[in-house]
C-alpha cells in the first residue's frame, strides 16, 4: 500500500533578465535573477488505496508538483514522503530516447523502474500486447506517433500492480479504444489497493474515478476535499463569467469515423449457445454511423444465430462512458409484451433497439448480449463488451455536461 505526504512545499525557478544575466552572476556572485514561484505552501496527504484528483488551469503547477512528488525535480522549500513502489505517466515520452527502438526502450525504462532484466524478459509480451503496437516494437521511437508513445509508456509503467500510480494528461493524446483499455487497468488496480493521483482537464472524469481533489490555482490550493465540490469550484472559475453567444449550428449529415475501432478492447463470454454478429449504429435513414450528433434518433442493431435450442431468450444492450460508467442500459423483455421468446438451433433472429441519442458530447462504448432461461437464473449465451465506440457531438447552441441531455429551455424574469 502506497502513500503520499507533502509538506509545505514550494517551488521557484529563477527569472534572468537576458542571455548574459546568469553568466554575470556565475563570475561575479552578484544576483541578477529574480525568483518566480510555481508552487507555495503545499500541503496535503494521501492515504493508502485513495484515490485523488488534481485539476487546475493550463500554468496553475500542476505538472511542477508531479514532478516533486515523483523525484524528478526537487522542491525549493518543503519536503515529500513517499511510501511504496511508484509508477507515473507524466510528460509524453519522459524518458525514453528516440533513437532507441521500443524494445530498447522497454527494457531501459524497466530498468529505471527496478526491474532486473529476467523480469522484464517475463514482462516484454505482456508489455506488447497491451501496447499493442505490432512490429513498432523493434522500430526507432523517432518513428512513433504520440499515441504510440504513450501507449508503450502506459504498459511499461503498469506491467504490474504499482502502490502508488501517478498519471497526467499524457492519456488524453491516446484513442477512444486505449484509453478504454487504461481507465480499465486503473480500476482494477484500485480494486486491488493501489493509491491513485490523477491530473486531467476533464472534470467529469475525476468525479467518477476519484475520491477526492485538489483545486490548485496560481500556484496555491484553491480547495481540497470531495471530488465533487473541488471540481465544482473549478469549473466555477472556468465558466463563472458566462458563456459568449454562439450562433446556431448547421444541421450535421451522418459521420463514420474509421479511427474509432474497438478491435483491441473488446470482450466476449458466454456459453456460445448463439453467436452476436452485425453489431451496428444506424441513423434515421439506415445509415451506419459513429459520430452522432446530440439529441438525434439512432438504432442499435445486431443478428444473433442460435447454436442450440433456447428458451425465453433475452436481448440486451448497454452504453458505457470511457471510464466504465453505465449510461444507459435495457433489454427486450422490458420493452415488448410477450418476452417469452423461444428459438430452435439453426434459427436466427435481428434485433433492433429504437433510441434518442440524449447523451451529452463524449466518447461512448457499447455493450450488447444475449441470454437465456436458466436452471437457477438467466445463462449468458453471448455477450460482447465494448464491441463498439461510437462519439456523441455537439449540435445545439448551448453547452451541456454530464452523461444525459435534460435540457429543454431556460427562462430567467426579473421578480
Amino acid at each position: 500500500m502506497g502513500s503520499i505526504v507533502v509538506s509545505n512545499v514550494s517551488k521557484a525557478y529563477k527569472r534572468y533578465p537576458n542571455k548574459w544575466a546568469r553568466m554575470f552572476e556565475w563570475i561575479t556572485g552578484h544576483q541578477q535573477h529574480k525568483k518566480a514561484w510555481v508552487l507555495r505552501d503545499i500541503n496535503f496527504t494521501i492515504e493508502p488505496g485513495e484515490a485523488v484528483g488534481i485539476v487546475g488551469v493550463n500554468g496553475a503547477g500542476k505538472s511542477t508538483l508531479l514532478k516533486i512528488i515523483t523525484g524528478t525535480t526537487q522542491p525549493t522549500d518543503g519536503s515529500v514522503i513517499v511510501e511504496g513502489r511508484v509508477a507515473a505517466l507524466l510528460e509524453l515520452g519522459m524518458g525514453f530516447h528516440a533513437d532507441f527502438t521500443g524494445r530498447q526502450n522497454t527494457y531501459m525504462t524497466g530498468q529505471l523502474l527496478g526491474y532486473s532484466i529476467e523480469e522484464i524478459n517475463t514482462l516484454m509480451p505482456q508489455i506488447e500486447s497491451f501496447a499493442d503496437i505490432g512490429d513498432y516494437i523493434d522500430q526507432p521511437l523517432r518513428m512513433y506517433s504520440s499515441g504510440m508513445q504513450v501507449r508503450l509508456a502506459f504498459a511499461i509503467s503498469t506491467a504490474t500492480r504499482p502502490d502508488i500510480l501517478i498519471v497526467d494528461e499524457a492519456l488524453s493524446v491516446g484513442d477512444a479504444a486505449f484509453q478504454r483499455k487504461c481507465f480499465r487497468r486503473i480500476e482494477d488496480y484500485k480494486k486491488s489497493g493501489t493509491t491513485l493521483l490523477f491530473v486531467s482537464h476533464d472534470t467529469e472524469t475525476v468525479k467518477k474515478i476519484c475520491d477526492r481533489a485538489i483545486f490548485i490555482n496560481g500556484g496555491l490550493i484553491s480547495k481540497i476535499g470531495r471530488a465533487r465540490s473541488v471540481c465544482d469550484a473549478y469549473e466555477k472559475l472556468l465558466f463563472g463569467g458566462g458563456e459568449k453567444e454562439r450562433e446556431p449550428k448547421k444541421e450535421i449529415l451522418p459521420l463514420y469515423d474509421p479511427s474509432l475501432v474497438a478491435n483491441s478492447v473488446e470482450v466476449q463470454y458466454g456459453s456460445r449457445g448463439a453467436e452476436i454478429t452485425n453489431v451496428c449504429i444506424s441513423d434515421v435513414d439506415g445509415a451506419v454511423t459513429n459520430i452522432i450528433p446530440e439529441g438525434h434518433l439512432i438504432s442499435v442493431g445486431y443478428d444473433v444465430y442460435f447454436n442450440e435450442p433456447a428458451e425465453q431468450v433475452n436481448f440486451g444492450m448497454m452504453v458505457k462512458s470511457v471510464d466504465g460508467i453505465c449510461v444507459y442500459a435495457t433489454n427486450a423483455h422490458a420493452n415488448i409484451q410477450n418476452p417469452k421468446i423461444s428459438f430452435q438451433s439453426g434459427e436466427s433472429v435481428c434485433i433492433r433497439f429504437a433510441l434518442k441519442g440524449n447523451l451529452v458530447p463524449g466518447t461512448y462504448y457499447l455493450n450488447v448480449g444475449v441470454t437465456k432461461k436458466g436452471t437457477d437464473k438467466e445463462e449468458m449465451l453471448h455477450r460482447r463488451v465494448d464491441v463498439l465506440i461510437f462519439r456523441v457531438i455537439n449540435a445545439h447552441s448551448y453547452l451541456s455536461y454530464g452523461f444525459a441531455n435534460l435540457f429543454g429551455s431556460v427562462e430567467v424574469k426579473k421578480k
